[in-house]
């Protein structure tokens, strides 16, 4: 986006392209990963992502590169990456068992964060020294190692429960009834879907206001992001052990509470040391992030029969991801029209408001 001097309107375009496919397909997609393996299906959305991801550095190589393509990217980018998430949380209980569904999310969650504080770091690193689109051949190369890596597991999944004359309609009603229904699975719909829409917002401006308005280099702007990550690694690491102490519903709850206000902090960054608010904010928001993301993920799979995981996965993505197109034109919208700090502070606060669902809520262990 700042390659292509993008104003801030294209950059949350670009983050609606990126987005879209959990409108379009996200439903769908759960009844698909119900009637097929998971682990092909992995492997095979991993390929087309590094395949997606290198057309960029080529069709700079040849002086062909502009926002159409980064559009068209990003949305087919979308579609593999609805496939994957489904099905890689549906796969996770299969593999972990119900009695070790927190320590692997938190495992996964811990590996993601470790790539968010090593790539925005070295992201920026390359963008700075060598080039944005060549940078992004590192992320192809990642794609494709994954793709090598979830080949290699052994453990085979029994067929899908789920017949193939089974309607396709018939079998997403029956996700979304089973999320709409229950009160626990509704709750965090909600509040996921209030997070998400936010976060996006947030992210679609983000590099505006470090980059063009606190004037950040790509590599101070990338340490800035993996301080962030740090926060949220430290939350995936203590993950199991805190919940293993108060429980998973109290802890999901104590995330939200507790860390969710420092976002409020970031907007008050400004170039030297206070930008330092910056980091400080998104180490603590991330932190309480993680520690949601794995509690509540852990708490879907606990509830949901087996036969439904794809579905019931789908449904929730579709709802909490589907909100992130409208993010991005919110975000680029308002960062344009009221300027990229005022809309920070607003989509911060919306962050907090996202959280009075599940903390009006009565849980039990």
């Amino acid at each position: 986006m700042i390659v292509l001097h993008a104003t801030t309107f294209q950059a949350g375009l670009t983050a609606t392209a990126d987005t879209a496919a959990f409108l379009l397909i996200g439903l769908p997609a759960g009844a698909w990963v119900d009637r097929l393996r998971r682990r092909p299906l992995l492997v095979a959305a991993d390929l087309a992502r590094a395949v997606l991801v290198c057309t960029v550095p080529v069709a700079a190589a040849i002086g062909l590169l502009g926002l159409p393509q980064l559009y068209a990217v990003a949305f087919a980018m979308g579609l593999a990456t609805v496939l994957f998430d489904v099905a890689h949380m549906s796969y996770v209980p299969f593999l972990a068992g119900p009695d070790q569904l927190v320590a692997g999310n938190a495992r996964l969650e811990a590996v993601d964060f470790t790539a968010f504080t090593a790539g925005p770091a070295a992201g920026g690193l390359l963008v700075q020294f060598v080039a944005a689109p060549a940078a992004l051949v590192a992320d192809g190369v990642s794609y494709l190692l994954s793709a090598l890596l979830i080949g290699t597991i052994r453990a085979r999944e029994p067929a899908p429960e789920v017949g193939a004359a089974e309607r396709i309609h018939t079998a997403i009603r029956a996700g979304i009834a089973l999320v709409v229904r229950h009160p626990k699975l509704r709750t965090v719909m909600i509040t996921g879907a209030m997070l998400m829409l936010s976060e996006t917002a947030w992210t679609a401006i983000q590099p505006v206001f470090l980059i063009r308005k606190l004037g950040l280099t790509p590599a101070v702007y990338g340490a800035l992001l993996a301080a962030g990550a740090v926060g949220g690694l430290g939350g995936a690491l203590s993950a199991s052990r805190i919940t293993n102490r108060f429980g998973t519903p109290r802890v999901m709850r104590l995330a939200l509470a507790t860390t969710t206000p420092f976002i409020l902090v970031m907007p008050f960054a400004r170039a030297g040391w206070p930008v330092a608010l910056y980091a400080a904010g998104a180490f603590i928001s991330w932190f309480g992030s993680a520690l949601f993301n794995i509690t509540q993920m852990s708490l879907r799979q606990q509830l949901c029969p087996p036969r439904l995981l794809g579905r019931m996965n789908a449904t929730m993505r579709f709802a909490m991801w589907g909100s992130m197109p409208l993010g991005g034109l919110l975000g680029g919208a308002l960062g344009q029209l009221l300027g990229v700090r005022t809309a920070l502070w607003i989509f911060g606060a919306l962050s907090v408001a996202a959280t009075l669902p599940v903390l009006a809520r009565s849980w039990r262990d």
